[in-house]
């Protein structure tokens, strides 16, 4: 006679399939609260699937699909967009008149990371700002079928109503999420409009990879791969002294350093930092690459990285599991389907734990700020990167009144933290 049997879950490591489980050595990974789905499916066309838990039943996600009625190229265009916008309204907005105290046609909002002076300009910059990145967002959920209605009125509260959330979007479309926005005229300011100002957000998600476990150690294990050139720019030189006193510090200034270290199946790293140029680069056909530089001027893009590991078994014998702050004008930007997948991509497909890279040129003093600010909160293991991220564009909207710090965006890692016991 059949019987039902009485059976009680003492263990959920994947928190109802909605995370990783946990790797021996490792901490505890919280599952990410929102999750945004982008795909083409056979149609040609773009499928979002939106999740998240149900507030009575943290375990059980709530789930709603549609087909998007937005095409897939009128996205990467209007991402294009929106990042210039940024970069001609921010980073090169000039003096017409040599107010701010500053010459005739300069770039005062470059110039430092403190925008304090400016504050009644850059508000209204990032109204403006706010104002295009929901704009964006509103184009992308356009459309009348009532799936999409469903999706559209599902993510819109999860974003305005739920507090701040854990958010990963899985998207073959590489959005700038960070400077998206939800409707400015429903915030008590246009700050708290930006889904970076809002939330933890990622683009992409764990691949499950088990990698060769580093062991306990007293001191983190960093690289600094850079250009000497910009050695005395802003706090670069703070940063360099940051890690050599809170890290085993590997320091290279030349391309084929940094490939040879590549080669390696164990790269014993937690933290991989970049401070050199990054660089567009026309492909033709493919549209335009992303490559960076260090003091030998040599062009290091993605297939050149991934060369370098491409007979790598991905097997828990080998590993590539640092954390990348890719400190280089553009390289947080993700290459359309079907082109060469630019450098932080790469990385990241390689096993990298998460990349951190600015989405459009950035003043060079602003970055060493930044850089500084959050390797420093970082290295205490305190923090995991996406808290650090969010605060970070928190702190410098609040207290500068900058609102660059909402151009670095993550790609993976958002639960990601320095653990010295992996």
């Amino acid at each position: 006679m059949a019987q039902d049997l009485a059976v009680e879950i003492v263990r959920d490591p994947s928190h109802g399939f909605t995370g990783v489980p946990q790797r021996r050595g490792e901490a505890q990974r919280a599952p990410q609260e929102l999750r945004v789905m982008v795909r083409e499916d056979a149609t040609d066309t773009l499928r979002i699937e939106v999740s998240a838990p149900r507030p009575r039943a943290p375990h059980d996600r709530e789930w709603h699909s549609a087909r998007l009625e937005t095409p897939a190229h009128v996205l990467w265009d209007l991402g294009v967009r929106l990042r210039a916008l940024w970069s001609d309204l921010v980073v090169r907005h000039q003096s017409p008149h040599g107010d701010y105290g500053g010459q005739v046609g300069g770039f005062p909002l470059a110039r430092t990371a403190d925008l304090s002076e400016y504050a009644t300009l850059t508000e209204s910059l990032a109204r403006k700002l706010a104002d295009q990145g929901h704009a964006l967002l509103q184009t992308m959920l356009e459309g009348n079928s009532d799936e999409l209605c469903l999706v559209r009125d599902f993510l819109t509260s999860a974003l305005t109503e739920r507090g701040s959330l854990r958010v990963s979007f899985a998207s073959c479309v590489h959005l700038p999420w960070s400077m998206l926005a939800v409707d400015p005229a429903e915030c008590a300011d246009p700050w708290e409009a930006f889904l970076g100002h809002r939330h933890q957000l990622e683009q992409g998600g764990d691949d499950g990879w088990d990698h060769a476990p580093l062991g306990l150690r007293e001191h983190a294990a960093t690289s600094l791969n850079k250009d000497t050139a910009l050695d005395h720019v802003g706090r670069a030189a703070e940063v360099h002294r940051l890690l050599d006193q809170r890290s085993r510090l590997v320091v290279r200034t030349r391309s084929d350093e940094l490939l040879e270290a590549l080669s390696q199946h164990v790269l014993n790293e937690d933290i991989m930092y970049f401070w050199c140029h990054g660089h567009l680069v026309d492909g033709g056909g493919s549209g335009f690459g992303l490559s960076v530089s260090l003091s030998d001027a040599e062009r290091i893009d993605g297939p050149a990285v991934s060369w370098r590991r491409r007979r790598i078994p991905r097997t828990a014998q080998a590993r590539f599991r640092p954390f990348v702050l890719l400190n280089a004008c553009h390289t947080g930007r993700g290459a359309a389907p079907g082109s060469l997948k630019h450098l932080g991509q790469e990385l990241r497909a390689m096993g990298a734990e998460g990349v951190l890279a600015p989405q459009i040129e950035i003043p060079q003093v602003f970055a060493t700020e930044y850089a500084y600010a959050f390797l420093e909160m970082y290295l205490t293991g305190e923090h995991t990167a996406g808290e650090i991220n969010q605060l970070l564009a928190q702190h410098f909207a609040r207290k500068y009144h900058n609102p660059l710090g909402l151009t670095y965006s993550l790609h993976c890692g958002i639960n990601s933290r320095l653990d010295l016991a992996s």
